[in-house]
Order: structure tokens, then C-alpha cells, then sequence
């Protein structure tokens, strides 16, 4: 019997690990997901094996187990960051910390081009994320490509066809990464491309009539790219009369965001939709709250609960309903979907209650395995308008996790900020700590550290690298600002500040004109996603500080700062700056990694 034409990616907990697979979906091939412990007989069947990348070491006592036959089975095996590591050591190598941590771009430098690097030039762009890497290669490897930072960035034995990279090429960062994975899926593996997002399409509205049979679905309908495009493919499964959508408007939407979500959704012909207005709810739950994932464990349990209540007024019995939602993978991922990988932050459809739900089976969530960009191309091939498709993501506990609280407790800066200073200084900006903390995903796994804003002179490419230098050397910064307004900030302080309706409304108002700025300038669709932030700060006596974080991005996991005509931008602080309790605005020059898109 032939081996099946698809790709196995073995999961050791990387936030990639799903984008490893999509990447080969791209490609047209059909990619399967499995443990490291996978038994050979299932191994066997896939054309080549790629391990991925993971926050753990290699060489510590809890790293992940896996089938130690992978590298004896005869198949091409492509090992990524954690995964290249893992091949070198129990081949025969030496694996040990890295003096210097990279987290971001990097060049490098092809020494020998082989299979995998055919058709690329001598340098190339290339996106690391690690802490870790190989000193010593194993018997028969070669080093193909190098960076600054790390001898051993590329390693190959291409009699064995076996590979290893320190780099993620899974990642749009990583400029010919994707040809690199087509050379290893057709060149090293021979595989043909003959799997599309039209046969998942059709694969899963059969699962979900068998899913569904004779029950109805609650649809949590946000009014988003991802629910939207649910509520089509069950419409196209199991028709209009099986469906109830819910919108719940928590409080924390966009100004007017809940009207335009109801007469967007009427316009692709939703017949029962019903929006419950239950912002003094949500907002007495998180009354004095300030930790990111306490907020979002309270936001996505009171989902649930407004959910609840609304299915039992409909009279629709527990045995004979199935709650819907519009999960995509980085939702899982991020909430530690995964055996191995690090939770980064808890996503509100990925709460402990909706867990229960799904154990129960009592929960259909038919895009969960899909990336954003692949969500998009679903819902066009679904008919929906590209309008809608094309929205930029918002978040499901809204404005929430955008509006960051505090008690006023300030936590020691000293230290870092001489450090911060001294590296600044030599790309010509000053900078500052500011006494606030962000989420971020560093080496696979979830940090929560402190956030440097820049002042000077306005030079993209010069932040670009002093942010990138500033959150691999301070290991208590992950997140880069630069001051776009006032010129000065010389008295910054944390303010004892929780979600009231007041911060809301300021958040409301600065989102509203980023976003009409923003759209004005045609920019919407350029722009992946413009999270707008407040910051419970006092800024010269005259106010809280807002950030804006516009990235370019197609799956989320990975994302660059969206660097702004600086017309735009003008306009845009020129009328932040004029609403009262504004006192600096602060443009995010953080990729991710090392900075997550949203701020917790």
C-alpha cells in the first residue's frame, strides 16, 4: 500500500504548530496534526514528518516525549526551532541556552543551498523566536545557513533527508519561507497538491448535518468575520428555521457597533436574530478588576450565563439545542489548546464553561481548525459580500481588554530604564518605562512585562530595529511605543483605574475617530487589525494615555506594526489629543512576537 499523499506536523506546543499546517494546506496538501508520542504505523502513512517548535528545553526533565523511531522510519523530517534542536541532541548534537535571546527579524546568510533553500538567494529574511540552540552538530549534518546570532540557523543531512531550522518559516515574516516549505513538501517529499478549501467546505457541512441532526443551534453572533461566516455554512448545512442567533451587547462594543451589526446581519437575510442589551451586567461582574485574565474569564462565563438565560426563555431543552460559536484556531491555540504549548492569554469562547459544554458535546464549532485568512476565502466561496468578509477582527470581550485597569500600585522600574536609555540613544531616541505591563508570547510562551515609549524624531525603520534590539536584550520588556504626542512627557504615573463607563466612553471616542481617519484614507482593508488602548496612566498632570496598534497580519499568530502615512497619523492625534481626559497618544511599534496583538 502507497503512502498517503499529506504532510504529519507533530505538535511539541509551538503557537505555529496549526500555522505549520495551514502553510502546507496552502500549498495545496493535505497536512494532519499529531502528538510526538504518535505510534510508527500512523507516522508511516504520511509522505514526511515536520516538527514543530515549543516553549520547552530540549534538554530539561520535562520536555515533551515523543517516538524516538521519527528519525528511523526513512522518512524526510523537517525540524523547526524546538524541532531542530530536538533533532540535533538525539542524533548526536549538543543543545544549550543561547547567550543572546532573538525574537524578530533576522538576516541570514545561505552557506550551502541544498533541497530546501533551491531558487533563494544568498541572504534571506528570516523570523526567529528562541532562546535556545545548537552548539554541536550531529555525525553527517552540515550547517546551510547561518545569522549573526546563531552559527547554526540552518542544518541539513541530505542523504538521510533530514533538515533543521532555527527559524520559523511558517510565519509571512520570514520572506521566501514559504518556499522553502514547498521545497521540502514536493522536492524532498514528493507530494502532489490536490487538497482545497473548497473540499473542507464540503467535508464539513456533511459533519455538520450528522452534528446537528434534528436539534437547533444558538449561534453567538458577533456581528465578526468569524460568526458570520459560521452562520452561513450552518444556513448552507441545515437551513434558516434550525438557527437562532444571539448578539449580546456586553457594553464594551464600538460606538454604535451593536446597530451596525444587526442591520449588516438582516442584510444577508438572518431572520432571528435577537440582541441583548446587557452592558450594566458585564460591567458590575468586572467592578474593581485589573488582571487581563481574570477579565476575560469574567467576560466569557457571563457570555455564557446572557446565553443561557436567552435559550431557556426560547424553551429550547437542554438535549435538544447545541451552542454555536465562531472559534478559529489562534482562539484555541493562545488558550493553551494544545497538549504542550504555553497559554498566552484565554480567549472568551475558550473559557472553563465552554469547555464543560464541549465535553458534553454540546457544542458545534465548525471553523475551529481555520486561520482568519482562510475564514475569509470560506465565507466568499459561501457567497457572503466582501464587505463583510473583509472586516478587521474585533475581539470578543471588546473594548475590555483594550481599556487596561489598575490599582495604582506601582511596581520598581529601576535598573531597567538606564538599560532602556542606553540602547535607545544609539538609534537617536530617548526613552522611558512606562509604569504599565503587556501581554506578550516570547519563545512560545505567554510574558507579562513592562512597556518602553520612545520620543524623538518620527523614523519607522529606525524603530523598527531599536524596538527589536530593546525586547531581546531586556528580558523585563516586551512591548515598544513611540510618543506621537506631547513632545515631552515628563511625569508619568500610574493611576488607580478600572472599566467604568467614563473610560469607556474616552476609549469609545478615540476608537470612533481612528477608525473614520482610517477608513477616510482607504486604509481599512490594508490594515489586518487597529486595536486603539487607554492606559491607566496620568501623563503631565493632564490625562491617560492612548495607544495606537495597527498591524499588517493574515493569520494572526504573527503580526508587524503597520508603520502609517504620517498625514494620517497627524490627523488622527491632532483629534485624540483634543478629547478631554487625553493626556499623550503612543503608536505601538511591536511586532509579534514578541508583542501579542492586543495588549492583554
Amino acid at each position: 500500500m502507497g503512502k498517503e499523499n499529506k504532510i504529519i506536523v507533530l505538535d511539541f506546543g509551538g503557537q505555529y504548530t496549526h500555522l505549520l499546517a495551514r502553510r502546507i494546506r496552502q500549498l495545496k496538501v493535505f497536512s494532519e496534526i499529531m502528538l510526538p508520542t504518535a505510534p510508527e504505523k500512523e507516522l508511516q502513512k504520511a509522505k514526511g514528518i515536520i516538527l514543530g517548535g515549543g516553549p520547552s528545553s530540549v534538554y530539561e526533565g520535562d520536555a515533551p516525549k515523543f517516538n524516538k523511531k521519527i528519525f528511523t522510519l526513512g522518512l524526510p523530517v523537517l525540524g523547526l526551532c524546538y524541532g531542530q534542536q530536538l533533532m540535533a541532541q538525539e542524533l548526536g548534537g549538543n543543545v544549550k541556552p543561547g547567550k543572546v535571546k532573538e525574537y524578530g527579524k533576522a538576516s541570514l546568510e545561505v552557506l550551502e543551498q541544498g533541497t530546501l533553500f533551491k531558487g533563494l538567494g544568498k541572504k534571506e529574511l528570516v523570523w526567529m523566536s528562541h532562546g535556545d540552540k545548537v552548539e554541536k552538530l550531529p555525525e553527517g549534518f552540515k550547517a546551510t545557513g547561518s545569522t549573526t546570532d546563531c552559527k547554526f540557523a540552518a542544518i541539513a543531512d541530505e542523504g538521510k533527508k533530514l533538515y533543521g531550522l532555527q527559524f520559523h518559516p511558517e510565519v509571512t515574516h520570514t520572506e521566501h519561507g514559504l518556499k522553502m516549505l514547498e521545497n521540502f513538501v514536493f522536492k524532498v517529499c514528493n507530494c502532489k497538491a490536490d487538497w482545497t478549501i473548497k473540499n473542507f467546505a464540503e467535508e464539513k457541512i456533511k459533519e455538520i448535518r450528522k452534528q446537528v441532526g434534528k436539534k437547533k443551534v444558538f449561534l453567538m453572533a458577533s456581528g465578526g468575520v468569524d460568526s458570520t461566516v459560521v452562520l452561513a455554512l450552518l444556513e448552507k448545512a441545515v437551513g434558516q428555521k434550525k438557527i437562532v442567533a444571539l448578539h449580546v451587547d456586553h457594553g464594551l462594543m464600538r460606538k454604535n457597533e451593536s446597530a451596525q451589526v444587526k442591520e449588516a446581519l438582516e442584510k444577508i437575510g438572518v431572520k432571528e436574530l435577537k440582541i441583548v442589551n446587557a452592558g450594566e451586567k458585564f460591567l458590575k461582574a468586572l467592578e474593581g478588576t485589573t488582571d487581563p485574565e481574570k477579565k476575560r474569564e469574567i467576560i466569557g462565563n457571563l457570555f455564557v450565563e446572557v446565553a443561557d438565560k436567552e435559550i431557556r426563555a426560547l424553551g429550547l431543552n437542554e438535549e435538544g439545542w447545541l451552542l454555536g460559536q465562531g472559534t478559529i484556531y489562534p482562539d484555541t491555540i493562545e488558550t493553551q489548546g494544545t497538549k504542550h504549548s504555553a497559554r498566552i492569554k484565554t480567549h472568551h469562547n475558550q473559557v472553563e464553561l465552554i469547555k464543560t459544554l464541549t465535553a458534553q458535546g454540546k457544542v458545534i464549532e465548525p471553523i475551529r481548525e481555520l486561520y482568519k485568512d482562510e475564514v475569509r476565502e470560506l465565507g466568499l466561496k459561501l457567497g457572503l459580500p466582501k464587505k463583510i468578509v473583509s472586516r478587521q477582527p474585533f475581539p470578543g470581550p471588546g473594548l475590555g481588554i483594550r481599556i487596561l485597569c489598575s490599582n495604582g500600585k506601582q511596581e520598581s522600574v529601576e535598573g531597567i530604564e538606564g538599560r532602556a536609555k542606553k540602547i535607545s540613544a544609539t538609534f537617536g531616541f530617548n526613552a522611558k518605562i512606562l509604569p504599565v505591563k503587556a501581554v506578550g508570547v516570547q519563545g512560545d510562551s505567554r510574558t507579562y512585562r513592562f512597556v518602553v515609549a520612545l520620543g524623538g524624531n518620527l523614523d519607522w525603520k529606525k524603530l523598527d530595529a531599536c524596538s527589536t534590539r530593546l525586547t531581546n536584550e531586556l528580558k523585563e520588556v516586551n512591548r515598544v511605543v513611540f510618543t506621537l504626542f506631547p513632545e515631552k512627557t515628563d511625569n508619568v504615573k500610574l493611576v488607580e483605574a478600572y472599566l467604568s463607563r467614563e473610560r469607556i466612553s474616552l476609549l469609545q471616542e478615540a476608537d470612533a475617530i481612528t477608525m473614520q481617519e482610517t477608513d477616510a484614507a482607504g486604509l481599512t482593508e490594508k490594515i489586518w487589525q487597529f486595536p486603539v488602548v487607554l492606559l491607566p496612566l496620568n501623563i503631565n498632570g493632564k490625562g491617560q494615555g492612548i495607544v495606537l496598534r495597527p498591524v499588517f497580519s493574515t493569520e494572526a499568530m504573527t503580526a508587524e506594526f503597520a508603520a502609517m502615512d504620517e498625514r494620517v497619523l497627524k490627523r488622527i492625534v491632532e483629534k485624540i489629543s483634543l478629547l478631554k481626559g487625553v493626556g499623550a497618544v503612543f503608536f505601538d511599534v511591536t511586532h509579534k512576537p514578541p508583542a501579542t496583538i492586543e495588549w492583554e
